[in-house]
């Protein structure tokens, strides 16, 4: 099973090694790794996807506290999130099968950022699945190239009480 982990950490040099260095030595492997600034200045969010039982996690998350720059870490598979990820696809694209490549895009809500003489760029955010299936759907057009983010998720948010890091920004349903 897949499962995803947020650790919030200080943003300081050998950090990503360090937890990097922490899944080599227990063999385990990082599916999704997706770094950035989080809404604290000098700290950055991690989101890290895992493939394991409940008890392979539940000792990595262990771990990753253990580590001196990590401030909080929490195991969001399960709760109520909002998962993301960032794809850029590059597909052959002919004269003849332009506008049916444009349309598919459309139908996904990607956007079409880059157009070429013999190809088109399509940029799409939103679930694995709905990537995954438009990649399978611009497969026979032949992809050139294809660049993921890796998942990104954040516990959605509740009534003012704490859901996950840095839960201290309150949500507000609209």
């Amino acid at each position: 099973m897949k499962h995803t982990l947020i650790a919030l950490m200080e943003d300081k040099p050998g950090v990503l090694n360090r937890v990097s260095s922490l899944f080599r030595r227990r063999n385990y492997n990082i599916e999704s790794l997706s770094v950035g600034h989080s809404e604290t200045a000098g700290i950055s969010r991690m989101t890290i996807v895992v493939q394991g039982d409940d008890a392979v996690v539940d000792q990595v998350v262990k771990q990753l506290r253990k580590l001196v720059n990590v401030t909080e870490v929490l195991n969001v598979t399960g709760k109520p999130t909002v998962v993301r990820e960032l794809a850029l696809i590059k597909v052959k694209a002919e004269r003849g099968t332009r506008s049916e490549i444009i349309e598919l895009a459309n139908i996904f809500r990607a956007r079409t950022v880059d157009v070429g003489t013999e190809s088109l760029t399509i940029e799409i955010t939103g679930p694995e699945e709905r990537i995954d299936s438009l990649i399978g759907l611009l497969m026979p057009f032949g992809i050139q190239e294809i660049t993921r983010t890796g998942r990104v998720a954040m516990v959605r948010g509740g009534n003012g009480h704490k859901e996950g890091p840095s839960a201290g920004n309150v949500a507000y349903a609209l």
